[in-house]
């Protein structure tokens, strides 16, 4: 198939489109193994947080001290009976690291803040009734279920759409281009009778003046 026949005249192949990386190979399924583990983690957390009653805050604190209970035990328990430490790496955070994690986050913070200006300053209508939109679908869709089923749902589509699409694309575009293309006709019947419409309104007006 041609670009023309293709959704957005697109050339690439969905998997240039994602970035052709990791991600790209774990959203297509091309690593099965660390796709269907991610499922299956996820999910375990949603049966977790949803059936046991947990939030994120307590389940990470209980996690935490059970494990500095076992660090602590172990280390204890190495010293009197003359056994090695638990091999723990070495936790440090280089200068750099955190020279580099700080300049990320700084610029993506002044690009935040430079389109939310323009925003508030009207400068950009367009964007501002796209991110009106956005606020409004998410505050909707807030109010049906909650954070954790709805991030748990997002990743399930995240993982199945690209793939499934990648898989059948050719009759996916053709059927979509298709039906586009039927309802740009529609559309253009309903302009030509709408103006003949309004025509014929407008000769029987001059009519009776």
């Amino acid at each position: 198939m041609g670009s023309s026949d293709r959704l957005f005249n697109r050339q690439r192949r969905v998997h240039d489109i994602l970035g052709a990386g990791l991600v790209a190979d774990v959203i297509l399924w091309r690593r099965k193994n660390v796709t269907v583990g991610i499922l299956l983690v996820t999910l375990a957390a949603w049966v977790v947080f949803e059936r046991s009653g947990y939030t994120l805050l307590s389940l990470v604190s209980s996690v935490f001290l059970l494990l500095i209970i076992i660090l602590f035990l172990w280390a204890k328990s190495a010293a009197i009976l003359n056994r090695p430490a638990p091999p723990l790496p070495e936790l440090h955070l280089s200068e750099e690291m955190v020279n580099e994690v700080a300049a990320m986050i700084r610029t993506h913070v002044n690009n935040f803040l430079s389109v939310s200006q323009d925003i508030a300053l009207g400068k950009d209508s367009r964007l501002f009734f796209k991110v009106a939109a956005c606020l409004w679908l998410i505050s909707f869709v807030g109010g049906l279920t909650d954070f954790l089923t709805l991030g748990y749902v997002g990743l399930v589509i995240i993982l199945t759409i690209p793939a499934l699409y990648e898989r059948y694309e050719d009759y996916i575009d053709k059927y979509v281009i298709m039906g586009y293309r039927k309802l740009r006709q529609f559309c253009v019947l309903i302009d030509q009778k709408s103006l003949i419409r309004f025509q014929n309104l407008d000769l029987e007006k001059k009519k009776l003046s």
